[in-house]
């Protein structure tokens, strides 16, 4: 038989054995709630970070997907897809407008309105959904038929959420705001709550209907948090989506790429430009772009290259500059201004870029008809001095260089003569009244 006291030790580490084993399937068993943060407007970036939340939450078989969410707005074709994405999720996703003093305006609403449980913070507000078109007022039809498009988009998912329909309508018909308490009494919203930790408590064993009609109870209340942050990748595109970054980009690779071709050799120029200008160019792909901006953008360069060759006193160069700021101002037709181009971007980028290609460009058409500055043909035109009379030939002083010179009549001694041509090394001259 054993020792007692090595009974003792085996039997102590036996008990430790099973305590280890048994809180590994506590924590195995707790509950998990994936948590994003959406705090953009809402584009092509945005999109990709919420369906990967999605995914990240199906992997880990969570009780829920809960996304904190702070936006003016953004695209609707964006919108439409990531309520798709909303609908279709294979785990209940919670729409949550916090912290205090966030909003759900315009695409963020339809968020909202699509969560399996739509809540908010206190001193939050939501909707203004109406659709906007950026350049202009829509003809009665026109109008007519956005509105149409936007609510019916609307009501087919808010009626099987049971939520009120006519005043979802009305955030897009009458660009009607709520605030918290307002969105709840109009049930809107499922619950109010101060932070993440009393909105999981308050929805615990909750039961609630899926899209697809099936229904789902949370277990939430002390549910393991599993932030999902936005990798360097969307870090990377979520700046470049900012149309003001991407034209300042664009402006600054085109002079970049312009040095090169004026300074051939350099090589960080034109890579630099050349990195610039595809960031930039990948950015505005990412938006919707106004095709007449991109006309006046070419209009404007034609034009300030004609004022580059022909001396208009600067009246090409001014229409150029002018049409470079308003191609920039509305090159991005977005809905809400966060995704427009600043009035101030426009003409900083206009006025610098117009007046610099004006000026490199004027530089480089005068030195193109400048005439030869190397090499015997530099000497034509030149005045020299006799060093000896010419009859018809002798030496004259030109450029600091002593020339065998023929002359078409007779030239005295120290009087200037004009080179006319080059023959071999004899320089044909003339005398200079």
């Amino acid at each position: 038989m054993l020792p007692r006291r090595r009974q003792l030790t085996l039997l102590g580490l036996f008990a430790c054995l099973l305590f280890a084993i048994a809180s590994a399937r506590a924590a195995s068993s707790a509950p998990v709630v994936v948590v994003l943060h959406l705090r953009d407007t809402i584009q092509p970036v945005s999109e990709g970070y919420l369906q990967r939340g999605i995914k990240r939450a199906a992997s880990l078989h969570a009780q829920a997907l809960l996304v904190e969410l702070d936006t003016p707005g953004g695209l609707l074709d964006t919108t439409r897809s990531m309520v798709s994405a909303i609908l279709a999720s294979p785990e209940p996703v919670i729409i949550y407008v916090a912290p205090t003093g966030s909003r759900a305006g315009s695409a963020g609403f339809f968020l909202l309105e699509a969560a399996d449980v739509a809540a908010m913070a206190p001193g939050t507000n939501a909707g203004a959904a109406h659709p906007v078109i950026e350049g202009g007022r829509l003809d009665p039809v026109m109008k007519q038929k956005l509105e149409n498009d936007a609510t019916a988009f609307l009501r087919s998912y808010t009626a099987p959420r049971d939520r009120n329909v006519q005043a979802a309508q009305d955030a897009v018909l009458n660009s009607k705001s709520y605030s918290a308490r307002e969105a709840l009494d109009l049930h809107l919203i499922d619950l109010i709550a101060p932070d993440e930790s009393a909105l999981l408590r308050q929805i615990d064993g909750r039961q609630v209907k899926r899209f697809n009609g099936g229904k789902v109870t949370l277990h939430t209340a002390g549910a393991e948090l599993v932030a999902l942050k936005p990798t360097l990748r969307e870090s990377i595109l979520d700046r470049l989506v900012d149309p003001n970054f991407a034209l300042l980009a664009l402006v600054t690779g085109a002079l970049l790429i312009y040095l090169e071709f004026n300074a051939p050799g350099t090589i960080v120029p034109g890579a630099l430009g050349t990195l610039l200008v595809v960031l930039a160019l990948f950015a505005l792909n990412l938006l919707p772009i106004r095709y007449t901006a991109i006309m006046l953008l070419i209009g404007a360069f034609v034009l300030l290259l004609l004022e580059a060759k022909f001396f208009s006193h600067g009246v090409l160069a001014a229409a150029g500059i002018v049409c470079l700021i308003v191609g920039a101002l509305t090159l991005v037709d977005a809905p809400v201004p966060e995704l427009r181009i600043h009035l101030a971007t426009a003409v900083s980028a206009g006025l610098s870029f117009g007046l610099i290609t004006a000026f490199l460009a004027r530089i480089a058409w005068r030195a193109r008809r400048n005439k030869i500055m190397t090499g015997p043909a530099a000497m034509v035109g030149m005045i020299g001095i006799a060093q000896q009379p010419l009859t018809p030939t002798g030496q004259i002083l030109v450029h600091g260089e002593l020339w065998q010179a023929l002359a078409t009549s007779a030239v005295a001694e120290g009087e200037q003569v004009r080179v006319n041509a080059v023959s071999g090394l004899t320089l044909l001259v003339e005398r200079v009244p």
